[in-house]
C-alpha cells in the first residue's frame, strides 16, 4: 500500500526542478482573504437558506434503483462510525495543515497557509452547492426509518461527501507545495495523509451517511480542487 501511494505521488506530483524549487514560495494577500471568506459564505448559504427545499421523491426509496456497489450503504445511520469519521477528518487536516506550516520560515509559511485555506474554501463551497443541486437522497431514506428522516433538507445532500472531499483537498494541496519545496518528510506525510483521507471516505460508508460513490467522486473533487489551487496559485517571482 505504501509503495502503491509512493508510486502516485511521483507520478502525480512533478518534482521540481532546481530552479522550481527556488520559485516555489507561494504568495499571501487580500486575494486570498476574500478567496477563503467569499467561499465560506457560499458553503453556508445552502444551510442558512434549508436547501434544497421540498419533501425527498420518495421515503423509503426503492434500492433496486441503485448501482449494486451503492446497496451496500442502505441501512440505518451508524453513529459510532459516523463520529469516528469526524474525528479522523479533523486529525487528517489538521496534520495536512500543520505540516505545511512547521519548519518553515514565516514569509513562506503565510503562502503555505494561503494554499492551503485557498483549497480547503473552494472545496467546500463546491461540495455544499453540489449537494443542493444533485440533491441525492442519502442511505437512510431507503430504510424503513426514511419516515422520520424526510424532515431534514440534509438527508437529500448526499452527493458528494463532503468530509471525504475536504480530506483530499487538505491532502493534495500539502503534497503537491510540499514535493515542489521539498520540504522534510514530504513523502512519508503524504502517504499516511492519503491513507487517512481514504480512511475517512471508508467511515462515511461505515456510517451508511455516504454511498461509495458519493465518497469516490468527493475524493476526486477534493484531490482536483487541492492540486489545481497548488499548482496555479501565485508564487514570488
Amino acid at each position: 500500500m505504501f509503495r502503491f501511494v509512493r508510486l502516485l505521488l511521483v507520478l502525480v506530483v512533478p518534482a521540481p526542478s532546481t530552479l522550481a524549487a527556488q520559485r516555489a514560495a507561494y504568495t499571501a494577500g487580500w486575494g486570498d482573504v476574500a478567496t477563503v471568506g467569499g467561499a465560506g459564505l457560499l458553503a453556508l448559504l445552502p444551510a442558512g437558506l434549508s436547501l434544497p427545499h421540498g419533501p425527498p421523491p420518495c421515503a423509503p426509496c426503492d434500492p433496486a434503483g441503485l448501482w449494486g456497489i451503492d446497496r451496500w450503504a442502505v441501512h440505518p445511520v451508524d453513529a459510532r462510525a459516523g463520529s469516528a469519521s469526524d474525528v479522523l477528518l479533523l486529525g487528517v487536516a489538521g496534520s495536512a495543515g500543520l505540516a505545511s506550516v512547521l519548519g518553515v520560515p514565516a514569509g513562506r509559511a503565510r503562502g503555505n497557509a494561503a494554499v492551503y485555506w485557498d483549497a480547503v474554501s473552494l472545496t467546500g463551497a463546491t461540495t455544499e452547492w453540489l449537494k443542493v443541486l444533485v440533491h441525492r437522497s442519502r442511505p437512510v431514506l431507503y430504510t424503513a426509518d426514511a419516515a422520520a428522516a424526510a424532515g431534514s433538507h440534509d438527508n437529500r445532500m448526499s452527493f458528494p461527501s463532503g468530509h471525504t472531499a475536504f480530506a483530499f483537498a487538505a491532502v493534495t494541496s500539502y503534497a503537491v507545495l510540499a514535493r515542489r519545496q521539498q520540504l522534510r518528510h514530504a513523502t512519508r506525510n503524504s502517504v499516511l495523509l492519503f491513507i487517512g483521507a481514504a480512511g475517512v471516505g471508508a467511515l462515511r460508508v461505515a456510517a451508511h451517511k455516504h454511498f461509495p460513490t458519493d465518497v469516490a467522486a468527493a475524493a476526486a473533487l477534493g484531490s482536483g480542487i487541492g492540486w489545481l489551487v497548488a499548482t496555479v496559485h501565485p508564487t514570488t517571482p
